[in-house]
């Protein structure tokens, strides 16, 4: 009697611990999910170092040809009123 009271107790516990483990094991997975998923989408929303540099840098060889185009007007305006 005593020995099947214990075969009981001993497989309820186990039984709770397996139970308790695998939604433990299965939280984990939601979360690794979760987490890569999130990763995914920042990569989506922000820019690395390279693409900024490379848009600041188109953004610079426009305002430069800019420049030359603003000074070879004023240029002109000054030989015009010469």
């Amino acid at each position: 009697m005593e020995m099947t009271l214990w075969n009981m107790v001993l497989t309820a516990f186990l039984g709770l611990l397996g139970w308790s483990l695998r939604e433990k094991s299965e939280e984990i997975n939601r979360l690794q999910i979760l987490l890569n998923r999130t990763r995914e989408e920042i990569a989506k929303e922000y820019v690395t170092k390279a693409d900024v540099h490379n848009d600041i840098n188109r953004i610079m060889d426009r305002l430069d040809r800019l420049e030359t185009k603003i000074d070879m007007f004023m240029k002109e305006q000054r030989s015009a009123l010469s």
